[in-house]
């Protein structure tokens, strides 16, 4: 017996981690732009997301698909793009969308169960349909307070409730905040800077010490026009920020109290760019950029700045990736659902649209280089924003590579349309009274209301898109070069836009 201890000391060195040792905490908040300590914003208070990133990997090139949030979280859960999911703007009220049945052969909370995973889906959801998106536990947010939402997980994270068998699962823990999103009873009442859900006469939520801002102090970035409008809804809208950071200092104390932190993948992003014109809804960089911090408990590197183009289509193989469920050579789940088999059992119709079969993620997991600075093989991104509220149809497609982005504003003919929070902000309308000649950033609110079909921009020079090159005959070459890529991956991805290449 002797003789045999070496060789299972040996056994436990180069066997894989115990599963229950493998968690995932993907914490996401709504309307998050890159505002934060780590990303280099000296005035604002984020100091447990800055922590995370000084022990993990900061992604500086992270993109949503499209910066609308139904139609983005569906990107997320399914690692597809819009065009190939069904999900093209909200799931709620008059816009009903919703991601096609057979979406459930890659969609996150199936293919996590299926590698041997409990799940938890606690805050705001906004994807549809529910027997697709659908967790072991499902709570809602505890509106504006974050540690309240945070703390409805403590008891699924310690298994308290769980049959035995199941407390030695992993678990994926999925935390949708609702900051910083605009607040919608500020939205009829004109001229007023919104609360962005701050409460009135600077009181705080019960367990949260709030941090105030004042206007004066605020950094304007240069797509916004630096007004006192401006200024006063960027206050209310650090607050908000500061206070989904201390949801996140608030969960990771959990975590560590239950032993769990160092035995736990944490995500933190966005669905996309801030809710401001100029950010939200469109697809210029302050849209679609978003924060993207990894810790990989497992990982020796850390502090780690990497800027690889990396795409919210990559989140769903990443975490399947980790859970050791992600079949490299396929792309896809080492143990699919069979969506034929499945839909039948489930007595859907056979004339119901399901959707095409999905064989493969269209992102790929970037859990091989969290170590590292840099990937040069992600060398493209698209994007692919059709609706946000569904009377704003305005079909957009992007590309980007390291250096170039190309939008191609499909229907550049009508005025860009606006989400309601967005029209009626502060920051909009006191431009948009100025005339159509009114500063807004580096550009004017006519140039705001009325775009170009191609708009082509040097990123390496221009990171801010100031310069359209689209017109410029020394950047012809380019614009056709990435014409032609676009045109290719709609192509290959399905995309039902391709056809507008050939008629308007």
């Amino acid at each position: 017996m002797l003789r045999l201890l070496p060789f299972l000391f040996f056994i436990l060195l180069i066997s894989p981690l115990h599963a229950a040792e493998k968690n995932i905490v993907f914490y996401i908040a709504d309307d998050l732009g890159t505002e934060l300590g780590c990303y280099g914003n000296k005035v604002i208070q984020t100091p447990h997301i800055d922590a995370l990133a000084a022990d993990g990997t900061v992604f500086t090139n992270a993109y949503a698909t499209t910066a609308s949030c139904s139609a983005s979280r569906s990107v997320i859960m399914t690692g597809l793009h819009n065009h190939a999911n069904g999900h093209y703007g909200h799931a709620h009220d008059t816009g009903h969308f919703s991601c096609y049945p057979n979406t459930i052969s890659l969609a996150l909370p199936q293919v996590i169960k299926r590698a041997g995973y409990r799940t938890a889906l606690i805050g705001k959801h906004h994807v549809s349909p529910n027997n697709i998106f659908q967790y072991d536990l499902q709570l809602g947010a505890k509106g504006r307070n974050s540690v309240a939402t945070v703390e409805q997980a403590r008891e699924f994270i310690l298994a308290k409730d769980e049959a035995e068998a199941d407390k030695q699962k992993p678990f994926l823990l999925y935390v949708g905040q609702i900051d910083p999103h605009r607040s919608n009873d500020d939205l009829e009442i004109p001229n007023k800077p919104n609360a962005f859900g701050n409460l009135p006469n600077q009181k705080s939520f019960p367990d949260i010490k709030e941090t105030f801002y004042d206007p004066k102090d605020v950094i304007v970035p240069p797509f916004l026009p630096d007004t006192p409008e401006t200024r006063a809804e960027l206050a209310q809208y650090y607050q908000s920020v500061s206070r989904f950071d201390a949801g996140l200092g608030h969960l990771i104390q959990i975590l560590k109290e239950a032993n769990l932190y160092d035995k736990t993948l944490i995500i933190v992003t966005s669905d996309h760019g801030m809710a401001f014109p100029g950010a939200k809804t469109t697809v210029s960089e302050p849209g679609l950029r978003v924060p993207f911090i990894v810790r990989n408990p497992y990982n020796a590197k850390r502090g780690v700045r990497n800027t690889a183009l990396v795409s919210h289509t990559d989140i769903t193989p990443s975490l399947l990736d980790f859970a050791g469920g992600l079949d490299h050579e396929k792309n896809a789940p080492k143990n699919p659902i069979d969506p034929v088999e499945h839909w039948n059992a489930q007595n859907l119709s056979k004339s119901d649209n399901r959707g095409p079969k999905y064989p493969a993620y269209h992102g790929r997991s970037w859990l091989n280089i969290l170590d590292k600075e840099t990937d040069p093989t992600r060398d493209l991104l698209f994007a692919s924003h059709t609706f946000h509220e569904v009377q704003m149809y305005y079909p957009m497609r992007v590309i980007r590579d390291q250096k170039y982005k190309l939008i191609w504003n499909i229907a550049w003919q009508l005025p860009f349309p606006f989400s309601t929070d967005l029209w009626s902000s502060a920051t909009w309308q006191a431009q948009l009274k100025k005339g159509n000649d009114a500063p807004f950033g580096h550009i004017t609110v006519g140039q705001y209301l009325q775009r170009p079909e191609f708009e082509l921009y040097d990123l390496e020079y221009d990171p801010h898109e100031s310069l359209n090159l689209a017109s410029d005959p020394d950047h012809l070459e380019t614009l056709n070069a990435l014409k032609q890529k676009l045109k290719t991956f709609q192509q290959t991805h399905r995309d039902p836009w391709v056809l507008k290449w050939e008629y308007q």
